[in-house]
């Protein structure tokens, strides 16, 4: 069991999403930067689909009522146990009555606790991701608050693992030679033309061309960006579509909207473009008031993005695994 000590809004419990139920309304959810879920899962000894905890809202503290296993992923921020600096990207073992503390980080949005054994969560529809607009899943389909306590899962391989145990390499260090640096402060995001990009002049100019800000206006469902407004060529009248995470729609004001983890099921906004999914991490790592770049992409870029933070991922999996009997070998 946790206990919740500090939390500010918005801090809620995620997985991987509950795909599948589009069609009758319901978002998938999942975790804004689903590579650190995974990560962090591996160094505890989790399935990547447990539940963790995701915090956008800093500071945010909780207290170890048990020993447990747990790692700190996403930003770039150091957490603190008892206040002793820990490094994230690492697991480590807190005792009973331990405090961690996560501080604002100096550039990134998101960080995510997880737990060895998992959060103890009711599966709602496949999934323990906290439904905000729907008021389901997760902890009572809220915002984690002060005073909330959670169950972490039963880790029968607790003892076996080692105070401070495996580290990885972050992936933005780890694949930077598939994830491009900021260009002049802008993030360079991979986008493919969507359905309508036909109807913006010059083949999307002014859509592929300029640096788009975050704007405040921006949450899980969607960042609103803001620039300088694009519009089609021609008013066309459009039925309402099916839409996912990365689709980037343009409104009559001409400002885009990329559909983020929350996304709508459907919309009748006309699409430029659609972030390719290997891109979405970064994009849930940026803050508000964070500029963009988009950066037409290829299918044959994606799949080749795609199968290098795979074999990340197995990197990390197996390097985890090994430890784990390396140690069971020893007891």
């Amino acid at each position: 069991m946790i206990e919740i000590l500090e939390s500010g809004p918005f801090n809620t419990v995620q997985d991987l999403g509950r795909p599948g139920y589009r069609d009758i309304g319901v978002s998938a959810s999942g975790a804004m930067d689903p590579l650190a879920v995974r990560i962090g899962n591996s160094l505890v000894g989790n399935d990547e689909n447990a539940a963790v905890i995701e915090v956008q809202t800093f500071p945010f503290s909780l207290r170890f009522e048990r020993r447990a296993v747990f790692a700190v992923t996403g930003a770039d921020g150091h957490p603190h146990l008892d206040g002793s600096e820990l490094i994230p990207w690492c697991a480590y073992m807190a005792e009973p009555g331990q405090v961690l503390e996560l501080k604002q980080p100096p550039r990134l949005a998101r960080a995510y606790i997880s737990f060895g054994g998992g959060l103890d969560i009711p599966v709602v529809m496949g999934s323990r991701s906290t439904s905000l607009r729907g008021g389901f899943g997760g902890n009572a389909g809220r915002p984690l608050a002060k005073d909330d306590r959670i169950a972490v899962g039963e880790d029968a391989e607790i003892a076996m693992l080692p105070a401070t145990g495996l580290a990885v390499v972050e992936p933005g260090v780890a694949l930077r030679d598939v994830f491009p640096a900021p260009v002049d402060g802008a993030l360079p995001i991979r986008a493919l033309p969507a359905g309508e990009h036909g109807l913006f002049a010059g083949d999307g100019e002014a859509f592929w061309g300029q640096t788009w800000r975050i704007s405040s206006r921006s949450d899980r469902t969607g960042y609103r960006l803001s620039g300088e407004p694009i519009t089609p060529t021609a008013s066309i009248e459009m039925r309402s579509h099916g839409v996912v995470p990365g689709v980037i729609q343009v409104p009559p004001g001409g400002e885009p909207i990329v559909q983020m983890s929350d996304a709508n099921t459907a919309g009748g906004y006309p699409k430029i473009a659609g972030v390719i999914e290997c891109d979405l991490w970064r994009l849930g790592q940026a803050r508000i008031g964070a500029r963009l770049k988009f950066v037409r992409s290829t299918h044959a870029e994606a799949r080749a993005v795609e199968q290098a933070v795979a074999r990340y991922v197995e990197d990390v999996r197996l390097t985890s695994g090994m430890v784990k009997r390396a140690l069971k070998a020893m007891a």
